[in-house]
């Protein structure tokens, strides 16, 4: 069984910055040969794509409204994917989802994923 485990959730204040991770873990799990990718979702919100980062880190997508902004890396080896954000808005206020896919390169369509986390908490304050 695959587990995706996000933390480093928080409140911060409109500028500041805050990580998230997420820890991946599961006998079957091939981290390694898997993309990963990070989601939010606000309140009365549909849940939206915010990065992705294939198997070895050599393609990374941003949503536009985190470009420059966000950064998504990974350490395979940790079976950990992070997402650093900085700059932050109050409309980054959200429930961030780590998610995995079995492909080698994923990109924005939640359906490409195939694992989910149960999500972590960011609120910005203005």
């Amino acid at each position: 069984q695959v587990q995706l485990v996000e933390s480093g959730g928080g409140l911060v204040q409109a500028g500041g910055s805050l990580s998230v991770s997420c820890a991946a873990s599961g006998r079957t799990f091939s981290f390694s040969d898997y993309a990963m990718g990070w989601f939010r979702q606000a309140p009365g919100k549909e849940r939206e794509f915010v990065a992705s980062i294939s198997w070895n880190g050599g393609r990374i997508y941003y949503a536009d409204s985190v470009k420059g902004r966000f950064t998504i890396s990974r350490d395979n080896p940790k079976k950990t994917v992070y997402l650093q954000m900085n700059s932050l808005k109050p409309e980054d206020t959200a429930v961030y989802y780590c998610a995995g896919s079995t492909k080698l390169v994923a990109g924005r369509v939640p359906s490409e994923y195939n694992f989910w986390g149960q999500g972590t908490q960011v609120t910005v304050s203005a």
